[in-house]
Formats: C-alpha cells, structure tokens, sequence
C-alpha cells in the first residue's frame, strides 16, 4: 500500500515531463496537495523499483493520456512544505524531463483537473511560480537548438 507523502519521514522523488507540441507546452491544474489549483508541469512520485524515465512515461499517461520518449534532464530541485508549526508537511525532490509525445492527445486525467496548452510568451498567465517559469523556459530553449 503506497504510503502519504505528507509528514513523510524522508524526502520523496518526484518527475515530471515537459511536453511541446508545436511551439506550446502541456500545462495541468494540479488537482490534489501539495499546491492544488495551481498550473504546473505534468508529474508525479516514482514509484519503488520504477527507473526515472518509466516515473516520467506512466505519470504522463495517467495526467495528460499521452505516451512520450522520455528526453535530456531538464533540472533537478526540491520543493518543501511546512505547515503552520514549521514542521515539514511535503518534501519533494523532483527531476524534469524533456519529451517528446509518441501518441495523439493530450488530455486531462488523473491529478490533473484541467489542461492547457501554453506558448512561451503566454506562460505569465498561468500564475506559475519561479521554478515552474524557469523549468518551461529551459524546454523552450532546449527545443529551439534541437531545431
């Protein structure tokens, strides 16, 4: 039985894969804690016994029902949570992947309320924190010198 991730007694590793489709990126509203309502990249925890990339193609399947090759690193942080005690309610330490989708969609599915399919100049729109923006700027880059 998988455990919480809340008041956890060690971080939890986390992947998430940016999607472009064309000159936009998959965008989901997170739909459950840590950080519901807010937009962000597609993702979720690993699993025991699952490599990073097979993390990233099941997370992205279940999110936005789409299957990706799972591409370079695009950054490794962490995301941590206290609650109003200071003690740590999340710790996250989360891995972004660049992919690139193998099939048709995308759409919303799992944690992920609502979809959005975002341009690069759009992405201020979306309320997306710093490391959110900064991550989505870095595919976009990324992909204009795969070009």
């Amino acid at each position: 039985m998988p455990r919480s991730t809340e008041y956890a007694d060690h971080p939890v590793v986390g992947v998430g894969g940016v999607v472009l489709l064309g000159d936009r990126a998959v965008l989901i509203r997170r739909g459950n804690p840590p950080r519901q309502g807010e937009w962000s990249i597609p993702g979720g925890k690993l699993e025991l016994g699952e490599t990073l990339a097979e993390g990233v193609r099941r997370e992205l399947l279940e999110e936005i029902g789409l299957a990706v090759e799972v591409g370079d690193l695009i950054e490794a942080f962490e995301r941590v949570f206290e609650d109003q005690q200071g003690r740590t309610r999340f710790h996250f330490v989360i891995l972004d992947f660049l992919c690139q989708a193998i099939s048709e969609g995308p759409v919303a599915g799992g944690d992920a309320s609502e979809l959005a399919l975002v341009g690069e100049s759009d992405l201020d729109r979306y309320g997306l924190d710093d490391a959110v923006q900064r991550i989505l700027r870095k595919a976009f880059a990324m992909s204009r010198r795969r070009s």
